[in-house]
């Protein structure tokens, strides 16, 4: 197209201008500007846009037309710039945020969003004593209590805080109960060691025990929970990135309790390097788990989460994967935790 047209498509619909599966990022000033984002997994020299008029610059991507997309636009010394022909914006996680879109086919989940008439479940905040097995003498959980009797399966929530407030998961739990689409569960929203979250997540046995000892009596004490004793493995645990690991790793030390996970993006191989939860893995005659991962085709994670499924499954777990057209961020595994969630707890028929 024209640089006219493009310029007036830029300012109509929003930053980039998309026609089938070809995103164009247009940016209007004197000097030209770089792009960084989840199609080439933020790393990697940032992509310059192209003079294309005076003070217009562009560049187009050929992106999957279903795809969700992080990214931000950096002047020539690194510093990140403003688009200001796009409004959206997503939290990154780090005080900052990355602009966002979806590509034609694909849209965000619904699911997060309250709906009249929909029966709410109930959320409370303590506090439980870490016995040293967390960083800090105190540790904040949220739990979550359906609108239902009880008894239920609990879900302990790696991340708490972002799965509570970015993926906005009692709602999303609410809505797929509501629609008949998984039985009620329990969750558990378990914050984070923040500066201490990569030793708290990597396969940390201290944080197993943390669990077991500190969560786990909190969620029976709380909550109206399924008897362990009865249904082994009944319950779950839930996670993202290194939580996704951590999430596994929990199941594979205590499967007695926690016979289900949802790992999704887990880092289940980081720089080459596989980590424990392959040995673990292959060991022999272990109680059967149901594991359910997902990982976004931008992301260097995928390799290590496709390598783990068959060994999961030729141990005799029972294990899925799927991949999803975006990259590492909560909008995302959003949208896509409602298949794990319906798969792990599906309602019998």
């Amino acid at each position: 197209m024209d640089t006219k047209t493009l310029e007036a498509r830029a300012r109509r619909e929003g930053t980039p201008v998309i026609d089938g599966d070809t995103a164009t990022f247009v940016w209007k000033g004197n000097s030209r500007v770089f792009l960084q984002g989840d199609f080439q997994d933020w790393r990697g020299e940032p992509l310059p846009l192209e003079r294309v008029d005076k003070g217009l610059w562009a560049r187009s991507l050929a992106l999957p037309e279903d795809a969700y997309v992080e990214y931000a636009l950096q002047d020539a010394r690194g510093r990140r710039v403003r688009d200001a022909l796009n409004k959206r914006r997503s939290d990154n996680g780090f005080g900052d945020f990355n602009h966002c879109f979806w590509m034609p086919k694909g849209q965000a989940t619904t699911l997060g969003q309250r709906v009249r008439g929909v029966p709410r479940g109930r959320v409370t905040r303590h506090q439980v004593d870490t016995h040293e097995w967390a960083v800090g003498a105190k540790r904040a959980v949220a739990l979550y209590a359906p609108p239902v009797p009880g008894p239920v399966p609990l879900v302990v929530v790696l991340d708490g805080d972002d799965y509570l407030e970015r993926v906005q998961l009692p709602t999303v739990v609410d809505n797929l109960v509501a629609q008949g689409r998984m039985r009620p569960v329990a969750l558990a929203f378990v914050s984070n060691g923040g500066p201490a979250r990569t030793v708290e997540y990597a396969c940390s046995e201290a944080t197993v025990g943390f669990l077991e000892r500190s969560v786990l009596p909190l969620a029976r004490e709380k909550l109206s929970l399924v008897d362990e004793q009865r249904t082994p493995g009944a319950h779950a645990v839930l996670g993202a990135s290194l939580g996704g690991l951590m999430a596994l790793f929990v199941a594979q030390r205590l499967p007695g309790i926690f016979g289900r996970v949802l790992s999704q993006s887990g880092a289940f191989s980081i720089d080459g390097t596989d980590l424990v939860v392959f040995d673990l893995a292959r060991r022999p005659a272990q109680p059967p788990l149901h594991v359910w991962m997902d990982c976004g085709r931008f992301e260097g994670l995928v390799d290590g989460n496709q390598r783990l499924l068959p060994v999961l499954q030729a141990a005799g777990h029972r294990a899925t994967y799927q991949t999803y057209n975006g990259g590492h961020n909560y909008p995302a595994w959003q949208s896509d935790l409602p298949a794990g969630l319906e798969e792990l707890f599906s309602v019998p028929g």
